[in-house]
């Protein structure tokens, strides 16, 4: 091959190169434009619009900052069913169960995070919101303004009410709230909760007794050392369907806040928007409607209530 043939040749092959990388860069620009926008997947929950797009183009989870990386820490009290509980198997062994919990799990997977959970007494749930030892807290708690300060809340997921119970050989001692607010009557509470509020707003002469845990309540009240109690309503009538000696006797108004909420470690807003997104879903798509029927089921059978040492 003479001189003249090679340069020739050796034009022909660059022009050829270069064709080649310009096919190919075209196409790697048309199949990164088909992947900003995610394909919808209906049978996942929805992920918040900042989330970025996955490989597979399904939505990713919310991204947010937790107390442990790829878990979602929560506190919960197990001695208010049907909320929390511990239901009991034919063999012996114990299931933490209740409608919060289910809420918790749905939340977890909602963020594509592993659910941890911390089991306490209902005012420990209140402190490890407020030291951010905890992402959440679900435990039927009220977005009572006075807990703004050490915790946000999430949308209402239960709308719930608040109740005066007794015994069924007390009860026509209650026929309103008046009758509650005399100095010889003695009342109960749980600590750390709304219904001490309650107590103190329409039962202030009362003996007002505040308790750790809503069992404890129940056997003061059936052995006669209460003559009454302030429960929330849904708690009430579990406790009313497994002691037929207990009567729930009066309506109690509640105007700050009627309904429960998931309490969020404050000062996290990414966190809050991933709950409430994920509690409205819930609501939304039936989720929250079976997981309360189903802690009522299960809550009216073999349970245990309190904490579980070791």
């Amino acid at each position: 091959m003479n001189k003249l043939s090679k340069i020739v040749a050796l034009a022909l092959s660059l022009i050829m190169v270069f064709a080649l990388a310009s096919c190919s860069t075209a196409s790697d620009n048309t199949a990164s434009s088909a992947n900003i926008t995610p394909a919808a997947n209906n049978d996942a929950p929805a992920a918040s619009n900042d989330a970025p797009a996955t490989s597979d183009d399904t939505p990713a989870a919310p991204t947010v900052t937790t107390v442990n990386p790829g878990k979602l820490t929560v506190a919960t009290s197990p001695d208010f069913a049907p909320y929390e509980f511990y239901s009991v198997g034919a063999d012996g062994s114990m299931s933490l169960s209740g409608f919060d919990v289910a809420l918790a799990q749905y939340i977890a997977d909602y963020m594509g995070l592993e659910l941890e959970i911390v089991t306490v007494d209902f005012d420990g749930v209140l402190m490890e919101l407020q030291t951010k030892s905890v992402d959440l807290g679900l435990a039927g708690l009220s977005a009572d303004p006075k807990r703004a300060g050490i915790m946000d809340f999430s949308t209402i997921y239960y709308e719930g009410g608040q109740s005066f119970v007794t015994t069924q050989a007390n009860k026509d001692k209650f026929a309103s709230l008046e009758d509650t607010n005399k100095a010889d009557v003695s009342v109960g509470a749980q600590i750390g909760s709304i219904q001490v509020d309650l107590a103190e707003k329409f039962s202030p002469d009362a003996d007002i007794v505040k308790l750790v845990k809503v069992t404890d309540i129940i056997a003061e009240l059936i052995t006669g050392k209460l003559d009454g109690a302030y429960i929330e309503t849904a708690v009430a009538e579990n406790y009313a369907k497994n002691y037929p000696d207990l009567a729930i006797v009066l309506d109690v108004p509640y105007e700050d806040s009627e309904g429960s909420a998931v309490g969020v470690q404050k000062d996290n807003p990414e966190l809050l928007a991933a709950v409430n997104a994920a509690v409205e879903q819930a609501l939304a798509d039936g989720s929250m409607a079976k997981f309360i029927a189903e802690a009522n089921e299960l809550s009216t059978g073999d349970i245990y209530e309190g904490l579980i040492e070791g």
